[in-house]
């Protein structure tokens, strides 16, 4: 099945793992995103905090050129684009509004837009969970994972349509799909620090340190994100959330696509393990030895029935 995908600006550049491992697991799926012709930047959190209307344009022309692609659905794995292209599409129902636009565009854009939706809802609405488990050749069983949807993904939920914005529960449900021990993470929706990692590096660190904090209470072997923003600051910031907490982390931070992958039985380059800062060598050496213990236990189990 294709698919227009809209990869946004961090898929090209700091979450390139995210981008290798939604390619990698949709591939798996048989699903064949098809990027928008010359697609630019959605504006992410700058545009909208300058200029609305110009923020608004940036997004229409992405959608406009998905319309003439006649493109029925498209697909996106960054919480922030999705939000920026949903709410761009959704403002431009208000007549003055569109126009004010379309001048910034130098035309009239498509009268009607393709809708969006996120990457995740985007398997999930064509897999069911025992299609996604059918899948599966390498089992998480035996991992503690904690998912993160972080502030964007399902807020505000007229807008998003991710189920309960303040309880998303669809990340677990594939990764339970997929084997892992699932944990209740009351911080899920919690802010991390977005975009505040530079201007407002303490604060990131408190709010990122909170959410490693509790991942390290409840045991997990990982925390599981869907976000480029979130992904670098509990993972690349996680030196300075340890040092703001008078602890040390060392928790790895993964995107769902790639816990999906290894679950998939996928190549671990393919996934871009290899770029997070915390590793996940011990996640991939634990699964293993679970695995071997779990063959063991099969083989002695035969032996003794013989």
């Amino acid at each position: 099945m294709n698919f227009v995908y809209y990869p946004g600006c961090s898929a090209r550049g700091s979450s390139k793992d995210y981008e290798l491992s939604t390619q990698a697991v949709c591939k798996a799926l048989d699903i064949n995103l098809v990027d928008i012709p010359d697609w630019n930047c959605c504006g992410s959190t700058p545009a909208h905090a300058v200029d609305t209307e110009l923020s608004a344009a940036l997004c229409v022309r992405n959608l406009d050129i998905a319309a003439q692609q006649e493109a029925e659905l498209v697909l996106t794995p960054c919480p922030s684009c999705l939000s920026n292209l949903k709410l761009a599409s959704k403002r431009m129902e208000d007549p003055a509004f569109r126009v004010r636009v379309d001048e910034l565009l130098d035309g009239p854009s498509a009268k009607t837009f393709p809708p969006v939706t996120s990457v995740m809802q985007g398997i999930a609405e064509n897999f069911d969970m025992e299609a996604i488990a059918a899948r599966v050749r390498k089992s998480l069983k035996g991992l503690r994972l904690a998912a993160y949807y972080g502030c964007l993904m399902s807020r505000p939920a007229e807008i998003m349509n991710f189920g309960d914005p303040e309880n998303p529960t669809l990340m677990e449900s594939m990764l339970a799909a997929c084997g892992a021990e699932m944990v209740d993470f009351p911080l899920k929706t919690a802010c991390c620090g977005a975009s505040f990692g530079i201007p407002e590096r303490p604060m990131t660190a408190r709010n990122s340190g909170r959410i490693l904090d509790l991942a390290t209470q409840l045991g997990v072997d990982a925390v599981i994100v869907a976000c480029p923003l979130c992904q670098m600051n509990l993972d690349l910031r996680q030196p300075q959330a340890s040092k703001e907490m008078g602890t040390s982390f060392n928790l790895p931070v993964l995107y769902f696509t790639q816990m999906m992958g290894i679950a998939f039985g996928l190549d671990h380059k393919d996934l871009g393990l290899g770029k997070l800062r915390v590793s996940a060598d011990g996640l991939i050496r634990k699964l293993d030895e679970l695995r071997r213990d779990s063959a063991a236990g099969s083989k002695a189990a035969e032996g003794g029935r013989s």
